[in-house]
């Protein structure tokens, strides 16, 4: 049987190092002690153990985290940050990315990384905070179905703004399963494709009451929503990571029903200022048509003419048309007679009439006249034409 072969130490340390980084609680420590042995590099990495009576650890704070903090040595802190393992030297080290002193409390700490974080991330940017819908329609509630802000808010809503639908997707909104919970409410309104807007809210508490509402999930569930957020959760001075991230924050139930919705009342009172102030400018504009139209129809009355007059001007008109298409019709007349007695005059058959003849010779078909005794010789066909008739003659 082959002796086991030795591991090289990279080999140990690198292993050591994968299993510390692949393990949950180790990426994500908050741990508290007393800074000790703090130095800062040239390049702005501060180094420093946090200790307490029984132990100490390495701890690194590089320059991109918290650039402007300030450590001393002898100084309680809280810090968040990973587990890992310095290779060159095989130790144990901290990788801090947050440090504030001890004095602040555990939950103030935790609110401030995060809300540093996430800022850094651009979910806070009021440039991406979306108006909300003037007139909703259908409105998601995500609650407890058992807290008062559920009445409230539906008793705003019923009186602000009746013609809204809720959709009430429950959570509980206090204890360790509640930020897990508001989370999966938050997904299943999400689905809803008529959904409008959305009112996340819960009472007044304290700070750890309302812990559900400094949960990242809950406030990345928010920042992906697809439509408007209002967020009124706890009373006026409780401001959450959930409120920063949020479209609109109010800071009650009530209030966030009252700013999610218009006021039906108010909104009736300016339809009917509306109507009034349309009547009045509807009948300021009829009444100044209607000055046009007389104004129009007087200036048509005097530029019309007399119709009497016009009935003497079309009969004297009338007969002054007669007597000149008679005059016209006598002159045409008389032209007419006289190229008719010229056109008679011209018309050889009253010459033939007077006793005279037209003869023509036969010749292949053709006749041509003869006006001369040179043009005919013994045994020529002549036609001869009268005023009466023709007849055929031979000369001989």
């Amino acid at each position: 049987m082959n002796p086991p072969s030795a591991l090289s130490v990279s080999a140990v340390v690198s292993f050591l190092r994968e299993v510390l980084e692949a393990n949950e609680f180790f990426s994500d420590l908050w741990i508290q002690g007393e800074v000790s042995n703090y130095s800062r590099s040239q390049v702005g990495h501060r180094y420093f153990s946090l200790k307490d009576a029984n132990a100490a650890l390495r701890t690194v704070l590089f320059r991109d985290n918290m650039s402007g903090f300030q450590l001393k040595d002898g100084e309680r802190v809280i810090a968040h940050g990973r587990i890992t393992i310095y290779p060159q030297r095989g130790e144990l080290q901290f990788v801090a990315d947050f440090v504030r002193p001890e004095g602040v409390g555990i939950l103030a700490a935790k609110f401030e990384e995060l809300r540093l974080r996430l800022e850094a991330e651009g979910l806070f940017d009021p440039g991406r905070k979306r108006p909300l819908p003037r007139f909703p329609r259908t409105i998601g509630l995500v609650t407890s179905p058992t807290g008062a802000a559920l009445q409230d808010i539906r008793n705003v809503l019923a009186r602000r703004w009746p013609l809204a639908t809720i959709l009430l997707s429950p959570a509980l909104v206090q204890g360790e399963q509640a930020a897990g919970q508001v989370t999966a409410a938050l997904k299943r309104l999400a689905k809803e494709p008529a959904l409008d807007l959305a009112i996340v809210a819960r009472g007044g508490g304290s700070a750890e009451d309302l812990s559900a509402f400094n949960d990242e999930r809950v406030a990345r569930a928010i920042y992906g929503f697809p439509v408007p957020v209002v967020l009124g959760v706890g009373h006026e001075t409780d401001v959450t990571i959930a409120d920063l991230v949020a479209d609109l924050r109010a800071p009650t139930p009530s209030a966030a029903a009252e700013r999610a919705v218009p006021d039906a009342a108010q909104m009736e009172q300016a339809l009917r200022s509306i109507d009034r102030q349309m009547a009045s400018v509807a009948r300021g504009a009829l009444a100044e048509q209607a000055g046009r139209v007389e104004s129009q129809l007087r200036r048509i009355q005097y530029a019309a003419p007399d119709p009497v007059g016009l009935a003497i001007n079309v009969r004297s008109l009338v007969r002054d048309m007669q007597a000149g298409l008679e005059r016209r019709c006598a002159a045409d007349r008389a032209r007419f007679e006289n190229v008719a007695a010229r056109i008679d005059s011209l018309n050889p058959m009253a010459t033939l009439a007077r006793g005279f003849a037209i003869v023509q010779k036969e010749l292949s078909g053709k006749k041509p006249v003869v006006n001369s005794a040179r043009k005919v010789k013994p045994g020529d066909r002549l036609s001869v034409s009268v005023a009466d008739g023709a007849f055929w003659a031979e000369v001989s």
